[in-house]
Parts: structure tokens; sequence; C-alpha cells
């Protein structure tokens, strides 16, 4: 039997700006090695998100007007979202994605937009100024180190049961104060990061592949897999 990861790309079609579909490319890329198949739906607007339908989802980064009206709609996909996202599987959600997961975040004209409460940070807004540059993070966990690039003019601020993806070396993170960027709550990453990001950390894209795996498929023992796994990193 081939096994399966089904991924849900949230609002594919307006947060993409950066071109964050490349992390379901890179799952693609890496989940060929082993003969896993990765399908993919995008769901948007007006459209019903059911947890149990999806193995892995992505989140991607969009403008200020596309992300007010998503942000709308994502309070009707509020509790699948956190069911999804308590029961460990795997999400990644980059910039707008990102600050939406949380508690609210205040556009570039200041006005305070609810999150969905599915993790415990909040995004501010910086006078005329954007953090854009090249940034590298070393996760504290794993001793890996991360590479990528950000555009955002909001600073983010990580509360309870959440941790930073990673320390950063170079560039800005979560707000340009306190050295961390992204935010980790079980199988969920939160990130700064374009790239996109797992595309350029082959490390990041297979653990988090092998998340997804071992979730859906917890009899099964990927260690064999895992050393068939080749990744890149950029």
């Amino acid at each position: 039997m081939t096994m399966t990861i089904r991924v849900a790309h949230l609002y594919g079609d307006l947060m993409n700006t950066y071109g964050d579909i490349g992390n379901i490319l890179a799952l693609q890329y890496y989940a060929k090695q082993i003969g896993v198949e990765v399908t993919s739906d995008i769901v948007s607007l007006e459209q019903d998100f059911n947890a149990d339908d999806y193995d892995f989802a992505v989140f991607g980064g969009g403008q200020d007007y596309e992300q007010s009206v998503v942000a709308k709609d994502l309070q009707n996909k509020k509790d699948e979202l956190i069911k999804f996202i308590e029961a460990g599987k795997p999400l990644v959600a980059v910039c707008g994605g990102y600050q939406m997961l949380g508690k609210y975040y205040v556009d570039a004209a200041g006005q305070k937009l609810p999150g969905i409460h599915a993790m415990d940070h909040y995004t501010e807004q910086q006078d005329n100024h954007r953090f854009i540059g090249n940034v590298l993070i070393q996760n504290e966990v794993t001793g890996q180190k991360y590479h990528g690039f950000e555009n955002h003019q909001g600073i983010t601020f990580l509360g309870k049961d959440e941790h930073p993806l990673g320390k950063v070396l170079k560039g800005y993170g979560n707000n340009g104060e306190d050295g961390t960027e992204g935010a980790v709550h079980k199988n969920t990453i939160g990130t700064y990061f374009h790239g996109p990001i797992m595309a350029r950390n082959g490390n990041l894209a297979k653990h988090m592949m092998f998340k997804a795996l071992e979730t859906k498929y917890p009899e099964t023992d990927f260690s064999k897999m895992k050393e068939k796994v080749k990744t890149y990193e950029y």
C-alpha cells in the first residue's frame, strides 16, 4: 500500500505572495524519495476545513488587504484548525499565516484584527519600518541552522505553550529585540522565513514530513526510510 500525505494549502490562492507553495513542492520532492504520495488542495474563502481530511497544512503570507479578508473567514475554520494542531498534525505557517494563528495582529493601518488563538503569540506593528533581509537562526533543540529571507512590518512576541523555532544569528526575527525567530507549538511551526523555508532547509522539511507520517501511521517504523532521504540546504 502506498503511503500518502494529504496537504491543505490554506488560502493558497490569496496567501502565496512570496511563493510559499514551495513548501509543498519541497514536501513532494522529499516524499518521492521514499515512495510516499503527496496530494494537496487549496482550502480558501467560504470553504470548510475538516481536520480529519488532512495530514499536513501550509498557511502562507500575503498582502495586507488579502490578509484582512482571510482573517475574517479564518474564524469559521477556527475550531477545526485548533483540532488539527492539537492532534499533533504538522502545520507550517509563514508571515501572515503565522500572525493569524496567534491572539491578534495589528495591520499597517493600525487596525487590530483577531487571530484564532491556536497559539499564544501576538503581533504589533512598527511605525514606518520593516524588517527586510536574509536571516540565519539556530534551533536550540537540534542544533540545526536554518536560512531564510524576511520581509515584515509586524513584530511578534511569544506567549506560553510555545517556544521559538530558533535563536537569531543574523537578521531580526520575531521582533528585533529578544533574539527569537518563529514559534513552535506541538508540530506547528510559525515563522517569518520565506525562501520558502522548507525548500531552503531540507532537514526541516524532512523532520516535518516524518512528523506527518508518524502521526498518520503510528504503527510504522520509519527509521530505515529516514536514512534514505537525502536533504539539501540552500
